[in-house]
Parts: C-alpha cells; sequence; structure tokens
C-alpha cells in the first residue's frame, strides 16, 4: 500500500470514528512519513486529547511540531508530555522529550524519582528499560531474530503483557488482518513505538 492510500485509510477511519485513538495516531505517523509535519502534529495533539495516557503521542507531538518550525509550541507540549510519562515511569518517551527539550534550549523540568512501593520491590530484580521499573524478565525471547532477543534483554515481562493488551487495542480500532502484509507490518510498528525501539536501533538489528 503506497503512503497516500495509507493516509486515504486513516483519514477515512478517523472521520467513522472520531474517538479512535490509534487512528489518529496512525494517522499522524501516516503524515509525518509524507512531510506533512504540521498535519501530524494536529493528529498526535488529538491523539492525546483522547488518550492522555499515551507518552509516545507526546513525543511525536513534539518532533512533528519541531519539524513543523513550531519551536514554542513544541516546548511547551514536551515540558507537558515530559512531566506525564514522568509520573506514569514511562521511562524512554520521557528521556526522548527531554533530549528534545534541551535541544530546543527549554529546561527540562525537575521530577521528583518515583519511590517504588514495597509491592514493587517484591516484584523482581529485572530492570525494564522501557520503564526503568522492576519485574521479571521475560522466560524466553517472544519471537525469533535480533528484535525478540532485544525484547528479552531489555522489556520486563509485566511491560510485554501490557503490550499484548495495548496490541489488542491496536488491532481492534485499526481492523488488522495480520494475515496480510500491510496490516502485520503497521502491527509491528506500534509495537516498536510501544516498546521504545527507534529506526536506528532497528537498522542496526537488520545489518
Amino acid at each position: 500500500m503506497d503512503l497516500e492510500t495509507r493516509i486515504a485509510q486513516f483519514e477515512n477511519m478517523c472521520r467513522e470514528d472520531p474517538d479512535n485513538d490509534m487512528a489518529h495516531f496512525s494517522l499522524g505517523g501516516a503524515y509525518a512519513q509524507a512531510g506533512r509535519h504540521a498535519d501530524a502534529a494536529a493528529s498526535y495533539i488529538r491523539c492525546i486529547e483522547l488518550n492522555p495516557a499515551m507518552s509516545k503521542a507526546y513525543q511525536l507531538a513534539g518532533r512533528a511540531l519541531i519539524d513543523a518550525g513550531r519551536g514554542e509550541d513544541a516546548a511547551e507540549l514536551l515540558t507537558t508530555g515530559y512531566r506525564s510519562a514522568a509520573e506514569r515511569g514511562d521511562r524512554m518517551p520521557m528521556l526522548a522529550m527531554g533530549e528534545m527539550l534541551e535541544t530546543l534550549g527549554a529546561p527540562v523540568p525537575e521530577v521528583a524519582a518515583k519511590q517504588p512501593t514495597a509491592a514493587e520491590e517484591a516484584q523482581g530484580d529485572f530492570v525494564c528499560q522501557r520503564t526503568g521499573k522492576r519485574g521479571h524478565q521475560l522466560p524466553r525471547p517472544p519471537f525469533k531474530g535480533a528484535i525478540g532477543q532485544w525484547i528479552y534483554e531489555n522489556i520486563s515481562q509485566e511491560t510485554w503483557n501490557a503490550w499484548i493488551g495495548q496490541g489488542t487495542k491496536v488491532i481492534n480500532e485499526l481492523r488488522l488482518d495480520l494475515s496480510q502484509d500491510k496490516d502485520a507490518e503497521l502491527y509491528d510498528q506500534h509495537m516498536h513505538e510501544y516498546l521504545g525501539l527507534d529506526t536506528a536501533m532497528l537498522e542496526s538489528m537488520r545489518r
């Protein structure tokens, strides 16, 4: 499926179901790929309005605003997103937003380190690289290949379980048929974004 067809597909999905946060998130990604940065920012911001817990949408909205030449708007949104991600323990998006704030010359918010509860301390001794929280390591890579191995080494069982729940939402709300290559590719894209695998990391794994 070419990019313009994908954009049209997601635009139609957003019209049919305007409260579908994943449709707006996916439309933002397609706009960004097409270099339509202002449109991408608007779609990501709509996603945030519908689902304020999606730290990745804050990160990508900030990136789109920067690319659209709206640095002040980006700094304001990234500041809010940084605090929100810190509160939820979304470590990777938080760090990415902090780097963008520094690039913009804007202050990175000071946030109190979240102290683990006794229950969290008892959860395990494996530290998830996405959240910074203690948990349990997966018993084995979730699938073969370098990406599966990276998930095994860096992502906790608890975070992986959370992705499975989010992945089900992606499938249902975007009406994906994973037997179709284009839908499977879109599902993988959402998984990579959720777990914090950026383009450079993915490219290095595929060499």
